[in-house]
């Protein structure tokens, strides 16, 4: 809105159009464990299917976990068969321990003896093909459960995603106005999308996986103690460590990440900001100043996030190098355990895989630490939305005006920004309806929070505004604003047809009404110009109309919605002066049993009003028509006469420097009067 910008409160921290400072985000200090475990809340209403993820899951890991044991089974049926062609034929199996025994081979003996095998029978080929086939159906059903837990937990997160952004898109619009006149485009876009994103790409990569390596860590470490507990125990070292590294690495990792999705919001903020003002940038020539801020603010963003990466992609190589220790030592103490007789070579290679799973979901979990940091720093940052504070909610049952209700009356209203910073203070005035009302005074005066307290974007300290009588915070804000059309400086317009845009008021409007209000703003006249008329696609920018075309669009959308209130705020400012006149001559025939309030520094264009209101710091200094006003020789009467005799001024300054100058001598008239001073020269 044009007018009173300068009069709202500063925003915190540094801010500016293309080249001003972006501010950094308000942020509470970081706090993993609550906001983990409310992200985690969000998940709530699938717990059903997550009982269904949690037993698909058990029986994955399950099987997979039992893989092993089996596969050791075939190896001690191999190893067995390969020892009996070893024994010489005749002796029974205690014959050959007895024999190893008494030649002081007591290792092999106690070896042979753990063994089950018959002297010369070779590998019983038909008991490994069992074996197999079984390891096969517990692989290949362990998959299918794994892919079906994947697939609902898939379904978990999207659904559990979708609710958070109707969420923050609710949120968004229960947020009051002071909120964005607070925040950056940038930043709060950055929210809604990035750190959204964010979430939702952490909790399908770590959820999941998560739980099958919290499974995976109980079954396989169950099975290494029913191996051997001495091995499981040495196994279990990697426990501490790996809590210590990633504890260690955490504490200052997540720091990092905080700060890189809130410099992720400012860089956002900045190019957002830029590229929206680009060609104001090269006007005022500050690609510099831009370039200079831009790459002070992205090298911040190098920093914090080659910083949070670098730490947390430390865990899963300490990870593994504590995994390759525990792994030699159970190799050995393994190996001499065979030698003395208390495993066979089968559970060492079974616990030599279960020591590779124990430590591989570890290193899973401490890799994945990186992923839970981002992903709750994100969450904090979505929270810390949806956790703002939301305009009043509206009356319940809430009051209702009659539907012809266009009479407005401002008494002793009193409003400001800031508690200690005194505003508009005990205004009173009455918009009867089918008049006008022009709003006027220097920029800050407090014109546009007028119209914002009439369209109560923000409510009053004190005093009452009321729509025939009815208190407006008694009605809903839905209802107060459906009885306003409102048609801003700055045009707003969005992706989708011509018709599409003039339509926005009334989605259910007939061609014919769209054409009669396109005709009535002077639409008409240019869109049959365009190659697909009406149906001309517009991008959010509407790059394709001029600016007094777009202007034109956001007039016929007000004349279309046939509010019983109508706001323009210096809404004609960007049209020819002939077109000026050929819609205010049709906003006088929309305005007739209608209030409509008018916004304007060209004084010129409000002379017919019924009511002027002149407006310094927030006050009504003087009130009247045009001609009224002017007898006062007050304030209306030092803004009417200051903009016209500057025109004048500069009239006048256009006919001193126009005189028409004598034309440039040829080249012959320079060459004579060269030759004349010469002469004169001479004598």
């Amino acid at each position: 809105m044009s007018g009173t910008q300068n009069s709202r409160p500063a925003p915190a921290g540094p801010r500016g159009g293309p080249f001003g400072g972006a501010g950094a985000p308000a942020a509470k200090a970081n706090n993993f464990g609550p906001s983990a475990k409310r992200l985690l809340g969000t998940l709530r209403s699938e717990m059903p299917q997550l009982v269904v993820v949690l037993v698909f899951s058990i029986l994955s890991v399950t099987l997979s976990v039992i893989g092993p044991k089996l596969l050791g089974e075939g190896t001690n049926v191999v190893f067995a068969g390969f020892i009996s062609l070893q024994v010489p034929a005749g002796m029974t199996q205690q014959q050959v321990v007895d024999q190893l025994a008494a030649s002081g081979n007591q290792d092999q003996a106690n070896m042979i003896a753990a063994m089950d095998f018959v002297p010369g029978a070779g590998v019983d080929f038909e008991q490994l093909a069992r074996i197999l086939a079984l390891v096969l159906a517990v692989y290949v059903f362990s998959s299918i459960f794994g892919w079906l837990q994947a697939r609902i937990l898939n379904g978990v997160v999207q659904r559990s995603m979708h609710r958070l952004r109707l969420q923050v898109e609710d949120k968004v619009q229960r947020l009051p106005l002071s909120y964005f006149d607070r925040v950056q485009r940038g930043e709060l876009l950055s929210r809604v999308t990035n750190d959204v994103d964010n979430i939702g790409q952490t909790m399908q990569q770590t959820l999941s996986q998560v739980v099958i390596s919290l499974l995976t860590v109980v079954g396989v470490l169950t099975m290494m103690f029913i191996i051997s507990p001495l091995l499981a125990v040495i196994a279990l070292v990697t426990i501490p460590l790996t809590i210590l590294i990633t504890v260690l690495v955490a504490r200052r990792s997540q720091k990092l990440f905080v700060q890189q999705w809130k410099t992720t919001g400012v860089l956002n903020a900045r190019v957002e900001e830029t590229f929206s003002g680009h060609s104001i940038v090269k006007v005022f020539g500050h690609q510099k100043e831009v370039e200079a801020d831009f790459r002070t603010e992205n090298d911040e963003l190098y920093r914090t996030s080659f910083g949070a990466q670098f730490l947390s992609g430390v865990i899963m190589p300490a990870m593994m190098f504590v995994g390759n220790l525990v792994y030699v030592a159970i190799a050995v103490v393994g190996g001499l355990q065979v030698a003395a007789g208390l495993m066979s070579i089968g559970d060492v290679q079974a616990f030599i895989q279960y020591s590779r799973q124990f430590t591989q979901p570890l290193s899973q979990l401490g890799s994945m630490a990186n992923l839970l940091q981002s992903g709750v720093a994100s969450a904090e940052r979505v929270f810390e939305l949806l956790d703002e504070d939301e305009q009043t909610p509206d009356d319940d049952p809430a009051e209702t005006a009659p539907e012809s209700a266009s009479r407005l009356e401002f008494t002793d209203v009193s409003f400001r920004y800031v508690a200690d910073k005194p505003l508009i203070e005990g205004l009173t005035l009455a918009a009867r309806p089918g008049s006008t009302v022009a709003i006027v005074g220097p920029t800050g005066a407090g014109k546009t929070t007028l119209v914002n307290l009439i369209m109560r974007f923000y409510d009053v300290d004190s005093g009452t505004i009321t729509l025939d009588g009815v208190d407006t915070r008694h009605m809903t804000r839905d209802d107060l604003r459906a009885r306003t059309g409102m048609v801003l400086q700055d045009t707003w317009l969005f992706s989708g047809s011509i018709r599409e845009n003039i339509a926005y008021g009334r989605p259910d409007a007939s061609e014919e009404e769209i054409v009669a209000a396109a005709t009535a703003a002077y639409v008409d006249r240019f869109v049959h110009a365009l190659p697909e008329g009406y149906d001309t696609m517009l991008d959010d920018e509407a790059t394709n109309l001029s600016v007094g075309e777009r202007q034109l669009i956001t007039i016929a959308r007000a004349f279309l919605a046939d509010p019983r209130i109508l706001i323009l705020d210096e809404a004609t400012s960007s049209v020819d002066t002939r077109t000026e006149l050929l819609i205010q001559r049709a906003m006088s025939r929309l305005r007739e049993d209608r209030t409509a309030f008018v916004i304007a520094h060209r004084l010129s264009t409000i002379r017919d009003a019924d009511l002027i209101l002149v407006m310094e710091n927030g006050a009504i200094v003087e009130q009247g028509s045009h001609n009224e006003l002017l007898k006062v020789n007050g304030a209306y009467s030092r803004l009417y006469n200051a903009q016209f005799e500057g025109a004048a001024e500069d009239e006048d300054l256009v006919s001193v420097t126009t005189v028409p100058l004598a034309p440039p001598p040829t080249t012959a008239q320079i060459v004579v009067e060269t030759l004349a001073e010469s002469e004169d020269a001479v004598e």
